[in-house]
């Protein structure tokens, strides 16, 4: 690594452990106003419609906002975004919808952010496309520490969702985990926060034979969860598209507030709701109404123009129906299964495999990584064929 990509790795991973502690205090500080906590079935529809139109507003005035399938394109094509001006309504629109209540999550605005910033500091340092790439991937990388406190396998993840089909870039590798590392570092340093994953799942102190078996039908559980949502968003998506554009973020809002009415597990993006599924003894019909509900709001979020991420309302969408296994089967280890579908449902869709695994992994323990990597693999080659973020691609051929 050449001192000035090694100079600009650490940087951009500094800077977006800094600007990661600052997009999260902001979020907070608008979720003491705007959270679905604080507000009666009949406020929720004035709310999230308000955040609809409060979205609309927000792209007409700054612009368009920009989304990780246009920054992973850039990547491929130039190794980084060609300006910054999209922050501008990405940044405040995701914020006011993540605070009031959108089922999708800070992960893709904070990741696109950290890798559009990235992309300004190479460009400012004239590096080359290939070096342009490894530090617009340690912006990315940072970003996922900062949300899971996985420095390992945020790297890994920051790399592989890249491709369709296993990490590519590995010339990245050093950088990604050089930008998590320092991100995460200066995140830990600005917060006091505690050296701790987001959640803790429940470990195990040996693995059998049968625990085998039940991460195997765990892959192919979340690799169902992962065509399901995948092909409900599509489909969601394409019905959108008969409903004026400047409507569509409108309708998105009063669609939650009606599922909210259903199920509060339709609204927000399932941080905290993951802990408390985790860690306490909720009914059958409660978590399979909650794994439905999640589903649809989610899906309905991010095809309606709202900005966020998928990644950790389907880790929710896993855990819940961990929970829920080890209530139909008594003998299924709760803690097993629980990771293992958090990790199928989430690379089904993201086709993260080892980034995937190892952050869950990072969370319940290393006697996790058999039985969870089993489950990831079994799912990434489910779904081979399926895919969401289409700007996934292999990687272009080395012009020299």
């Amino acid at each position: 690594m050449s001192p000035a990509l090694l100079g600009a790795t650490v940087l951009v991973g500094l800077a977006s452990g800094a600007i990661g502690a600052a997009y999260l205090l902001a979020f907070h500080v608008l979720q003491h106003a705007l959270w679905p906590d604080h507000w009666g079935s009949a406020a929720e529809f004035a709310v999230l419609g308000g955040t609809g139109i409060a979205v609309v507003a927000i792209g007409r005035l700054l612009g368009s906002p920009g989304d990780v399938e246009l920054l992973v394109d850039n990547i491929h094509v130039s190794g980084a975004a060609p300006d910054v001006r999209m922050l501008r309504s990405l940044v405040p629109m995701s914020l006011v919808t993540i605070a009031a209540g959108g089922a999708a999550g800070p992960e893709a605005p904070l990741v696109t952010t950290c890798g559009t910033l990235a992309g300004w500091v190479a460009r400012a340092r004239r590096l080359t496309v290939e070096e342009s790439r490894c530090v617009t991937i340690a912006g990315m990388a940072a970003a996922f520490t900062v949300l899971f406190g996985a420095p390992l396998g945020s790297g890994l993840f920051a790399l592989e969702i890249l491709h369709r089909r296993g990490m590519q870039y590995t010339e990245a590798l050093l950088p990604a985990i050089l930008g998590a590392l320092s991100g995460y570092a200066c995140y830990v340093v600005v917060t006091g926060a505690d050296l701790v994953p987001v959640w803790h799942i429940p470990g195990v102190d040996q693995l059998h034979g049968v625990d085998l078996l039940w991460a195997a039908g765990a892959g192919v559980a979340g690799a169902i969860v992962a065509v399901a949502f995948t092909y409900l968003t599509l489909g969601l998506r394409r019905m959108f598209r008969a409903v004026p554009m400047l409507a569509r973020p409108v309708v998105g809002g009063l669609g939650l507030a009606l599922l909210a009415i259903w199920s509060p597990y339709a609204l927000t993006f399932g941080e905290t709701q993951t802990g408390h599924v985790l860690t306490t003894r909720l009914g059958a019909s409660v978590l399979a109404v909650a794994v439905v509900a999640k589903l649809l709001g989610t899906s309905l979020t991010v095809s309606s123009g709202w900005p966020g991420g998928f990644i950790i309302p389907l880790f929710f969408i896993g855990a819940t129906l961990g929970e829920l296994t080890h209530h139909v089967f008594a003998a299924a280890p709760v803690g097993i299964v629980c990771a293992a579908l958090m990790v199928a449902a989430n690379v089904g869709v993201t086709k993260t495999l080892l980034g995937s695994t190892l952050i869950v992994t990072e969370m319940g323990g290393l006697h996790l990584l058999p039985t969870t990597l089993l489950a990831a693999t079994i799912a990434f080659m489910l779904t081979s064929e399926v895919g969401l973020i289409h700007t996934q691609r292999e990687r272009e051929p080395r012009s020299d």
